[in-house]
């Protein structure tokens, strides 16, 4: 039975609209001026090497296509990576003071949600699919053990819809993707009311605005579930957008995707290398004047002369001339390429170094002001999809139905630090922080450890000051807790400071 599409907000009208969204995405775009705007597959094919084939006046593009495998090198990676490599989650923690009264200390059950996820690997890919394909989603669905399962999904299969004036709240979010298993296409539409399933056999179904009704397209059963619709719990969209550089463009703005044409300059450079290099890096001879006999039984001319290093061309006839030309300067190409990489540093805010791999006499203050720039682009990404995990993990929280957790907005993303920073760096300015009264967490979280690798190491600290306690007054009673020696260690602390000071009045 076809899926009726002509009734606004139904399910049949979510699955055209936003499959015919997903759809258009993947390939490129004109506009009325010329102007091309890549499409998802097309930056996917950067991001991973495989650009198009540029075209040179008089060759064969099949011997261009050959090549093209020697020439083409992938400086939009680097892009990517060198911003990846630097996103990087260490944890979560509520801004408010907890049980212990510590305040900003790292939520166990916010770790606990992420690391049974696999989310320490799989956060790289979220934030790599958001680079390099403008954004990404993270679905948030309830397991089979009542525990939030947390998924990567990336938008060449997914493809949201706001709320009329609400860029926050979703109204809808669809899935469509090829099941190998049963060679169809499947879908599932979330609403914030219910969910549905759809199949159809096409690999690639089209979908037309001014259908009425979907043909190709029926009813089917949720995967896991033997319904065809089932009520949403939640109660929302549980899709998280990762949008990257929504400054640009609301839907998103790929990492590489406005120095594309630098890099198509790039191996345009390169091909025309290669081909001076083919035809014209060497010296070639001629000679005039010299006749040349041909072959009686195939009437080809016969090489008189064979280039060998050991060879000494000679002829009988007076009037023949040998001679050379130049070889092609190649230094004019590679002074091209060159400039073209330093102009995609510069527009991508990508560190010299990153790119040319060449340094030399340069000192630590150099290099850091080199990184400054892509420093600052991490930083602006990290408040971005911060928020974004903090979505996640609400989600998550009313997966499990702690509705004080999912409410709170006091929750805070703890990000690795984008710096490169020596330890000896870090452990001095740790000393100047303790001496202007910044806590000791606070330090520790400002060195790099985790807010996991920081809870054990508090936990070490206190066993130590007991042990400290113990044998300095053995007849001490031992603490009812841990948070009786974290006071007994302060206690301490407050002492030897009034110690340290009457000592240094007197």
């Amino acid at each position: 039975m076809p899926v009726e599409a002509d009734v606004p907000e139904s399910p049949g009208w979510w699955l055209k609209r936003l499959g015919k969204k997903l759809l258009d995405e993947r390939d490129d775009t004109h506009d009325n001026e010329g102007e091309v705007t890549p499409g998802l597959e097309t930056l996917a094919k950067f991001a991973e090497g495989r650009a198009p084939l540029p075209t040179l006046p008089g060759v064969d593009p099949r011997e261009v296509a050959s090549w093209m495998k020697d020439a083409r090198t992938n400086w939009t990676s680097l892009v990517l990576d060198s911003t990846v490599e630097r996103l990087g989650v260490d944890g979560f923690r509520f801004g408010g003071t907890d049980g212990d009264g510590d305040s900003g200390k790292a939520d166990d059950d916010t770790n606990r949600i992420w690391r049974e996820n696999g989310m320490r690997a799989d956060s790289g890919l979220v934030h790599y699919g958001a680079l390099s394909q403008r954004r990404a989603y993270v679905l948030v669905e309830k397991g089979d053990d009542g525990r939030p399962v947390l998924t990567h999904e990336t938008p060449l299969q997914v493809a949201v819809e706001h709320e009329p004036g609400n860029h926050r709240r979703l109204a809808a979010g669809l899935k469509m993707w090829r099941d190998d298993w049963t060679g169809t296409t499947r879908a599932t539409l979330w609403t914030p009311d219910r969910v549905y399933g759809f199949t159809t056999k096409r690999e690639r179904p089209g979908f037309s605005l001014h259908s009425a009704a979907l043909r190709e397209w029926e009813a089917a059963a949720l995967p896991g579930i033997r319904e065809t619709d089932v009520e949403n719990l939640l109660k929302m969209v549980p899709l998280v957008p990762f949008i990257n550089r929504r400054n640009r463009r609301l839907s998103g703005f790929a990492e590489h995707e406005d120095v594309i044409s630098v890099q198509n300059r790039i191996n345009l450079s390169l091909i025309m290398l290669i081909a001076a290099m083919k035809y014209g890096a060497f010296r070639q001879r001629w000679a005039a004047g010299l006749e040349v006999d041909e072959d009686p039984v195939t009437g080809q001319k016969i090489q008189p002369f064979t280039l060998d290093i050991k060879r000494l061309w000679t002829t009988e006839d007076p009037e023949v001339r040998f001679g050379e030309f130049a070889a092609t300067d190649l230094m004019p190409y590679v002074r091209a390429v060159t400039a073209a990489v330093q102009d995609l540093a510069a527009i991508s805010r990508t560190p010299p170094h990153y790119l040319i791999g060449a340094i030399v006499n340069v000192s630590g203050d150099a290099l850091k002001a080199a990184e400054t720039g892509l420093v600052a682009k991490v930083e602006d990404r990290q408040t971005a999809f911060g928020e974004s995990w903090q979505n996640v993990m609400r989600l998550a929280f009313r997966v499990l139905g702690e509705t004080e957790k999912a409410e709170a907005f006091d929750l805070e993303t703890v990000w690795r630090d984008p710096e490169s920073r020596t330890v000896s760096e870090l452990a001095d300015a740790a000393v100047k922080k303790q001496a202007a009264g910044v806590p000791w967490r606070q330090r520790m979280e400002d060195m790099g450890y985790t807010p996991t690798q920081i809870s054990r190491m508090e936990i070490d600290r206190a066993a130590d000051a007991l042990t400290a306690q113990t044998a300095t007054d053995p007849t001490a009673p031992p603490p009812a807790s841990l948070d009786d020696a974290r006071a007994r260690r302060d206690q301490r602390t407050v002492i030897s400071r009034e110690d340290d000071d009457g000592a240094n009045a007197a």
